[in-house]
């Protein structure tokens, strides 16, 4: 029954970000295209040169078609990069988007539940996790500080962007509408106030988030490991 729930969330998401498959349009790969990935990533790249160490290695946390991360590794060479994701899907677009790119600094991507007790990685030098508690039980907001917590030292980023709440009031009218539109997809679903996340990542031992106003009503929040 889990797996069946897990299933059935996964397409949701898929629909949610819009993904495409380049073999759609005749191109012989497993490729998912999310339209978000190309108006997101830059803003998301200018924040993350400040965030990122120079060197070491950065999980993914929810990968999705994996378009981001191509994106960083190649702007961030001295970085091993690793995606992750419980869609199976989504880690055969993430290992063809690798592919396609020629990258080397780019692992194979990991089966890994945000909300799961164990992850199939023992340390990372940082975190990053993109568009994903909004579309996940709170479960897997609660599993990420925790999971992030276990294998990140002290002082590492964990760097989320999405749409929140502040003080209890979102951002915009179409974060408005975005919220009902999630829940009505998934109940468990939703824009989640800031103020919980932190107090969530608060008592996993993170640090009060520093959060960074984005195109689209969107936030980057970056956390630190304390």
């Amino acid at each position: 029954m889990y797996r069946l729930r897990r299933a059935v969330a996964a397409r949701l998401r898929r629909k949610l970000m819009d993904f495409k498959s380049p073999a759609s349009r005749g191109m012989p790969d497993k490729r998912l295209i999310a339209p978000a990935v190309a108006r997101n990533r830059e803003p998301i790249l200018q924040v993350l040169r400040s965030v990122l160490p120079t060197q070491g290695l950065v999980l993914e946390v929810a990968s999705g078609s994996g378009g981001y991360l191509v994106h960083f590794a190649r702007h961030f060479p001295r970085l091993a990069f690793v995606p992750s994701d419980p869609d199976a899907k989504a880690r055969e677009s993430a290992s063809a988007w690798t592919a396609a790119s020629g990258l080397t600094n780019v692992a194979p991507p990991l089966a890994l539940d945000a909300s799961a007790e164990a992850w199939p990685l023992d340390r990372a030098d940082a975190a990053i996790c993109i568009n994903m508690i909004h579309i996940s039980p709170w479960s897997a907001t609660e599993g990420l500080f925790r999971g992030a917590r276990k294998i990140l030292p002290r002082g590492a980023p964990l760097y989320l962007y999405g749409a929140f709440k502040r003080g209890g009031a979102h951002m915009s009218q179409s974060n408005v509408d975005f919220d009902a539109w999630l829940q009505g997809e998934n109940a468990s679903w939703g824009v989640r106030d800031l103020e919980a996340v932190a107090d969530c990542a608060r008592e996993e031992g993170f640090s009060i988030p520093e959060a960074l106003e984005m195109p689209a009503n969107n936030l980057s929040v970056i956390f630190r490991r304390l």
